[in-house]
């Protein structure tokens, strides 16, 4: 009984020792995410313009002279596949020229000399125009089998290696123009009378850490059937060639009619300052039994404290919060499986 009464108190003391001790969490502090004079929007970045090159007739591919990522120019050897055939359909070709060539030299000193029936020099002179023909149509197929590309720009994806077999009109290789951008947004129907194509905007790029400004937007007029959302294309100037298709942009629009995000509302959690917003880590944002956000801060005296919020738009990995936190405020980004409420931390 006494070993047992000494086990108890034992394991007893370990856990209070445990329980107080505080808990080792990662924090950040709250970052503004939006002005008050311009809504904030996730985009996706676009090529210019995409070009698919193909071969136009079938052949084994002998050689593949570029790669995914590569610069190339207009006219560069992309491709080339096995051109023996072409190359014997040439020489025929060439032999017949040259023997018809020969037939006219000929038949022309007897057509002179009037010895030659009108009607058999026409068939002649037919005979030459059809080896001429014949003699182009071979060099268009042995020229066929070099692909070069038809415009500048970044090889996207190719699509089929040395060895393999090309059909007519399938895509090797997509160039992708990148001297420009699009950066593409779906803006909710009930915004999007506010945006024109003049609507100023600023992008925001994680990937390489750079901001932009938007030019010109391309507005769509048919509607997604399931999110009801219209996509918009911001035209942005690439020259240094930083932004690739299918990087994340953080798009700020300050549409026409001087629309602003909705203010917060007052008194709730430690939220300050009307209109705010703020961005944190959508895995820091929590549910409760109830259905409501909340959010772990961190508390002047270190302590750890549920503070529920109100989200807006998702910013890459990142959401908005509209309220409940305030400016300085930080915010458990790791670690928050071991918190209660009041529970001692270190950071």
């Amino acid at each position: 009984m006494l070993l047992s009464v000494m086990l108890i108190c034992s394991c007893t003391s370990k856990k209070e020792q445990d329980a107080k001790a505080p808990v080792r969490v990662k924090t950040e502090v709250a970052q503004i995410a939006t002005s008050s004079n311009g809504q904030t929007y996730v985009g996706i970045v676009e090529e210019r313009e995409a070009t698919a090159v193909s071969f136009t007739g079938m052949g084994v591919v002998k050689r593949m002279l570029v790669s995914e990522g590569q610069m190339v120019s207009k006219g560069q050897l992309i491709a080339e596949i096995d051109d023996t055939q072409a190359r014997n359909l040439l020489s025929g070709a060439e032999a017949q020229m040259a023997q018809a060539n020969d037939a006219l030299e000929r038949f022309k000193m007897l057509h002179d000399n009037g010895s030659l029936p009108e009607v058999q020099w026409v068939e002649i002179q037919s005979k030459v125009a059809q080896a001429k023909s014949q003699l182009e149509v071979a060099k268009k197929n042995l020229a066929d089998c070099q692909l070069v590309a038809p415009v500048s720009g970044v090889i996207g994806k190719r699509m089929i290696g040395a060895g393999e077999t090309a059909l007519p009109s399938q895509a090797v290789v997509s160039i992708l123009d990148i001297s420009s951008v699009k950066v593409k947004v779906s803006i909710p129907e009930a915004e999007i009378s506010g945006i024109g194509a003049n609507t100023s905007s600023v992008i925001k790029v994680e990937a390489i850490n750079g901001s932009f400004a938007g030019g010109r937007v391309e507005k769509g007029v048919q509607a997604d059937a399931l999110t009801h959302t219209y996509d918009i294309r911001i035209n942005v100037a690439n020259g240094e060639r930083k932004l690739l298709p299918g990087m994340v942009a953080s798009v700020n629009l300050t549409p026409i009619s001087g629309l602003t995000p909705n203010p917060s509302p007052k008194g709730e959690g430690n939220f300050k300052g009307e209109g705010s917003s703020y961005l944190t880590p959508i895995t820091a944002v929590q549910r409760k039994a109830d259905g409501s956000l909340f959010v772990w801060t961190i508390s002047n005296d270190s302590t750890a404290h549920r503070s529920i919020v109100t989200t807006g738009e998702t910013m890459g990995n990142r959401i908005v919060i509209t309220n409940g936190i305030g400016e300085g405020g930080r915010i458990v980004t790791e670690g928050y499986q071991k918190l209660s409420e009041g529970t001692k931390v270190v950071f």
